[in-house]
């Protein structure tokens, strides 16, 4: 599988101030759990200078690890991302968000929730097709998703597998706190893909953050309606 895009939203510089943390973060988010010799090849430090790291992130309870084993010597360590780590993350100011979600559901009732998240969704479709509808190959369209996505703190990457169908790939949710709230706004973000990347062109999520996994996934496939 090649990944050709690849542009992450920076880390709150405040939560991670060296570049060495916030490789580790970025790293461990992007690409998921990992050991300490894979981090050290990828940021060009030493393995020992990783696992210091590692250790105080560990004790900031920003990472923890659990040990696979291997055909020789001792287990490995595979490093993984805490939930406290998302608050290093971009939140999109969620909290505001997350309020003005409860408000309006106290107001408006779920169902004018529901209605008033599909009117966001249609906002949205409608300012993401100003750019994408200029554009003709899939490719294309997809390249600009993901540079918008990004700016809006998603760390979104985009990934061709070998079968030719392509994995849009969003590694963190600004939005998470709200999501949870209302299962609505995740339809919203399924249904715009479908709408934007238009007939002919197959959009399945097969990994899905608010289902527990570490990443939000959609295959994205032509001509197989």
């Amino acid at each position: 599988m090649l990944a050709y895009v690849t542009k992450s939203s920076p880390i709150k510089q405040d939560l991670a101030e060296d570049c060495t943390t916030r490789g580790i973060l970025s790293h461990l988010k992007e690409n998921g759990p990992c050991d300490a010799a894979t981090l050290a090849g990828h940021l060009g430090i030493t393995v020992p200078g990783i696992r210091q790291h590692l250790y105080d992130l560990q004790e900031r309870k920003m990472v923890d690890f659990c040990e696979e084993a291997r055909p020789m010597g001792r287990p490995a360590k595979i490093w993984q991302l805490t939930r406290t780590a998302n608050d290093c993350f971009p939140d999109n100011h969620a909290a505001v968000t997350l309020n003005l979600i409860e408000s309006a559901r106290h107001v408006f009732g779920q169902e004018g929730l529901c209605q008033m998240l599909s009117q966001y969704a249609k906002n949205q479709v409608q300012t993401y097709r100003k750019r994408v509808g200029k554009l003709g190959t899939l490719r294309e369209r997809l390249d600009a998703l993901v540079s918008m996505r990004n700016d809006e703190g998603y760390m979104a990457q985009l990934c061709l597998e070998d079968n030719g169908d392509f994995l849009f790939v969003e590694n963190h949710c600004p939005i998470a706190c709200v999501a949870a709230s209302c299962d609505s706004l995740c339809d919203g973000e399924l249904n715009m893909l479908r709408d934007l990347l238009g007939r002919g062109v197959q959009v399945d999520r097969t990994e899905h953050m608010m289902s527990g996994e570490r990443r939000c996934v959609y295959r994205i496939a032509v001509g197989k309606n």
